[in-house]
């Protein structure tokens, strides 16, 4: 037996769930990002994949929240800058708690107890502890029903030297971690369960 579900039934997190829950598994981008008064944000995203390789460009969407913009999505668009920092098991928790819902005012690079390190093209600090980031600049910004569909050209890369397989990174030892539906991650084929913080 199969299921027709209608999207256009369904309220706003049950679609949000099913469809996270379908189109698995999703990169992860960690998002570091400055404001306009020099305000450090982070933030993982992981309706996030790459475009083309040349000129190197990644998608990014960052939903709204009933009250306006994400920090995210107003820094980025004020500024024209972010930073993707690949999320691996070591920092996973650290994602985790960056996943909530603070004020501005907050620095969860400072929350999270990550290493903020300079960027070489762009003013959002790279996190240290992620051995793969992409310095990018903001090559267009779409909002499309509520959400802002970002388009970022890759600046620069820095790479873990011990990640290098010829001219491409080894997944098997960067071991990215996914997202799946709910609470679940992944890599390398295993599934784990990481509760957001409430």
């Amino acid at each position: 037996m199969t299921l027709e579900i209608d999207p256009d039934r369904l309220d706003r997190r049950a679609a949000y769930r099913l469809m996270i829950s379908v189109i698995v598994p999703r990169p992860i981008a960690f998002v570091s990002t400055v404001s306009a008064a020099g305000r450090a944000n982070l933030a993982p995203f992981s309706f996030f994949n790459g475009v083309s390789s040349q000129p190197p460009i990644i998608m990014l969407a960052v939903a709204g929240r009933k009250t306006g913009p994400k920090d995210t999505w107003r820094n980025i668009e004020a500024t024209g800058e972010f930073v993707v920092n690949v999320v691996v098991p070591e920092i996973v928790d650290a994602m985790v708690l960056a996943s909530g819902d603070y004020p501005p005012e907050v620095d969860e690079i400072a929350l999270t107890g990550l290493t903020p390190i300079p960027s070489v093209r762009v003013k959002p600090p790279r996190i240290g502890e992620s051995p793969v980031q992409m310095e990018c600049r903001l090559e267009r910004l779409v909002e499309v029903a509520g959400t802002a569909l970002i388009l970022g050209r890759v600046l620069l890369y820095h790479v873990r030297d011990d990640l290098m397989a010829g001219d491409g990174v080894d997944p098997s030892r960067l071991r990215a971690v996914a997202r799946m539906g709910g609470e679940s991650f992944s890599f390398q084929g295993e599934i784990f369960h990481k509760p957001r913080p409430r």
